[in-house]
């Protein structure tokens, strides 16, 4: 099963956290928050689909993951952008999510020979990763319900994915070697 370096790994996590800022910035309702957003979504989609032209070998879950992330990055430019008939781009970013999962989602926390390849450190990070997401999920619903600790809970949870996002830009040199996190699963 063949493994291969990824390239624009960094640019990428960078533009995924400075797009996690503007969220984050439009929920407080800061100024520029909507142009951070936008400009993040562009350069997501653009360094994504870099990214895809210079793989060498292309299987089909690599372009199931190019038209989720073109789509995903287009259906937010367009819904910063106010423009109607978003849906069918959410349908598309629907049914590919479902085909990546199915085809690579569990995989891609395993080695080479099926084994979970996580630390205890890395379990550790994880585990701060999916409460970030549910802490993010359950704050946006406190928020549209209006509910006292909405806002907090939101804000700390795109704080806890911010960090986990830029752990990996800057510590994956010094894990490189043990962890491979920089490399991709092949089926």
């Amino acid at each position: 099963m063949s493994t291969y370096k990824k390239i624009l790994t960094m640019p990428l996590r960078l533009a995924i956290v400075v797009l996690l800022i503007g969220m984050l910035m439009k929920v407080l309702e800061w100024p520029m928050a909507t142009q951070i957003m936008f400009v993040s979504f562009a350069v997501i989609g653009l360094l994504y689909v870099f990214r895809f032209f210079k793989k060498t070998s292309r299987h089909f879950v690599d372009y199931v993951k190019m038209v989720l992330v073109f789509f995903w990055t287009t259906n937010g430019i367009f819904r910063i952008m106010d423009f109607p008939y978003t849906i069918l781009f959410q349908v598309i970013i629907a049914i590919s999510f479902v085909l990546w999962f199915i085809l690579e989602g569990t995989a891609y926390f395993l080695d080479e020979d099926r084994r979970a390849r996580n630390s205890t450190k890395q379990l550790i990070w994880n585990f701060a990763m999916v409460a970030g997401t549910l802490a993010i999920i359950v704050g946006s619903i406190l928020k549209i319900l209006n509910w006292e600790f909405g806002l907090p809970l939101l804000i700390c949870g795109i704080v806890i994915l911010a960090a986990y996002i830029l752990k990996d830009v800057f510590v994956a040199d010094k894990i490189a070697n043990e962890d491979r996190n920089n490399e991709e699963f092949q089926l």
